[in-house]
């Protein structure tokens, strides 16, 4: 028996944070088995958590030793776990990890801290305007300092390798953690006494084991970009030696990533044309004093992500991708004989449709009011297509085929236009001022999406921009632009990018479309 918990008074607290689907009620009822058969009264208690992932249930356990029941008198205990009084707090997702520290469950003079490094986003961090993703290096780091130990790696993935579920590999972390005074034949017997999926649970067990025995064990590799076609193989290999001849060694590694995707986004001179407009900026950086190259990076970086810009031809080419169908059932874990079928939710506006068509028939459509009022009534529902049935399929897969005239597009010129424009303003503003140059290149980061979202996104870009004149000669220049930066995706209406203006002391402008886009149709 572990020596820290022999001779004990007060009964063993375990709090299993976890959320639907992720066995957590399972896991208590094997620690509930192992204790009792382990000579231990044992006490479950559940606390559902709430809807929209904002919350997981909390599982408590309270295990007492028979042998320290004097006089037949069994002990009291608690129904909830308390702030200070909890021994293993176990967390099936980082975030949960975190709501535990946050409650107090988490105390450097008593608790162990196991957790999975996977995570489950919650709806704010969704919906969040920029990237709402909560810091998980910060996270990790909370979570070391508040626990007495901590174990913490990516039980998910170990699940998932062993085709079991996590629960199995929790288990095996708190065994291999010594968590709890038992020993490993007494947790096997346990899963052994479910008698459902034995030997894939006692396979994910021995892997929860191992890696708390051994500390986490290294990290997973980054998702790769799904393989270029062979057409293009061999071209973006050139285009790869080329980088690495002309372009600073700091900016290698983004660079590369720019050209997979805007090559993948439309074709290799698509991306030949990435790389001629990254030559001033790496022109300008052989000239600066900074070594790691932080506006080419910056620019790189948004300059990928403003060149494959989202249309309808992107998302219906993405839809329609095999690899997305492989994803897809290997996600819902389809097995041999099951039928999947995928419904996609889409509602196109009049304006994606004529941003998706040439040119002139595209402006022809908005400025006429019988041919846009038709199309508005024609789109003025959204559409379930099928993409698992022939006819889904192909209506996507037909979309996707305008693939090659895209460049002759409504979309595709405005979109051209105003990357100018602000590559052009990157560069006026990288001579006086380089710090700022970089605010500026990030702020291009704003304009995303499609509709009403790119509209608002392009008029707050624009709003940012008409304050560098003012900005300019500040010597706190790039960090009032940050300030605004921030602010003009912290929400939907406005008001924090008002509340930043003022506090910087820039002039307070009110966000205004483009003419193109104020004629586009709410």
């Amino acid at each position: 028996m572990n020596a820290r918990f022999s001779q004990r008074a007060r009964p063993i607290s375990v709090a299993i944070l976890a959320m639907g689907g992720e066995g957590g009620g399972v896991l208590a009822d094997w620690i509930v088995t192992m204790a009792e058969a382990g000579g231990y009264l044992a006490q479950l208690t559940s606390i559902p958590g709430v809807a929209q992932r904002t919350g997981a249930t909390i599982y408590y356990l309270e295990l007492f030793p028979k042998a320290l029941c004097f006089h037949n008198r069994e002990p009291v205990m608690a129904l909830m776990p308390m702030p200070g009084e909890v021994d293993v707090v176990i967390a099936s997702e980082l975030m949960e990890a975190g709501r535990a520290i946050q409650r107090g469950l988490v105390t450097p003079d008593r608790t162990t801290l196991l957790t999975s490094t996977s995570r489950v986003f919650s709806m704010t961090e969704k919906t969040a305007l920029a990237d709402g993703r909560v810091d998980e290096a910060a996270l990790l780091d909370a979570c070391s300092s508040a626990a007495r130990a901590f174990y913490a790696f990516d039980m998910a993935a170990m699940a998932e390798a062993t085709g079991s579920v996590m629960s199995a590999v929790m288990l095996g972390a708190v065994a291999g953690a010594k968590a709890l005074p038992f020993e490993r034949e007494a947790f096997e017997a346990a899963i052994r006494h479910g008698g459902v999926g034995i030997s894939t649970s006692l396979a994910a067990f021995a892997e929860g084991f191992a890696a708390a025995q051994s500390g986490p064990p290294a990290p997973a590799p980054m998702p790769q970009p799904a393989p270029a076609p062979a057409r293009l193989t061999a071209v973006l290999a050139e285009c790869m030696v080329t980088i690495t001849r002309t372009m600073p060694a700091p900016a290698h590694a983004i660079v590369r990533a720019g050209v997979e995707r805007v090559a993948d986004f439309q074709s290799i001179a698509y991306a030949n044309l990435f790389l001629t407009r990254l030559d001033p900026i790496v022109a300008l950086e052989k000239t600066s004093s900074d070594k790691t190259c932080r506006l080419l990076q910056e620019t790189a970086r948004q300059l990928a992500l403003a060149m494959a810009y989202e249309d309808t031809i992107r998302v219906a080419e993405l839809k329609v991708r095999r690899s997305r169908f492989d994803r897809v059932r290997a996600e819902v874990a389809v097995k041999d004989g099951q039928i999947l079928e995928i419904a996609e939710f889409m509602h196109p506006r009049t304006q994606e449709i004529a941003d998706t068509l040439p040119a002139p028939l595209g402006r022809w459509i908005l400025r006429t009011r019988w041919a846009r009022a038709a199309l508005d009534y024609f789109t003025s529902k959204g559409r379930v297509i099928k993409t698992t049935s022939l006819r889904g399929f192909l209506l996507l897969y037909l979309v996707a085929a305008f693939k090659p005239l895209r460049p002759r597009s409504l979309r595709y010129g405005h979109e051209q236009q105003s990357i100018e424009e602000w590559l052009d303003t990157v560069l006026r503003t990288a001579e006086p001022n380089y710090d700022l140059a970089i605010e500026v290149a990030a702020c291009r980061g704003l304009v995303k999406g499609y509709g009403d979202t790119h509209e608002r996104a392009s008029a707050r870009y624009a709003t940012l921009l008409k304050t560098l004149p003012d900005l300019i000669d500040r010597p706190d220049a790039a960090a009032a632009m940050a300030t605004l930066r921030k602010a003009a995706s912290a929400d939907e209406t406005g008001a924090a990018l008002s509340a930043a203006l003022k506090a910087v002391n820039a002039p307070q402008i009110t966000p205004t479309l483009s003419p193109e886009n104020a004629s586009r149709p709410n």
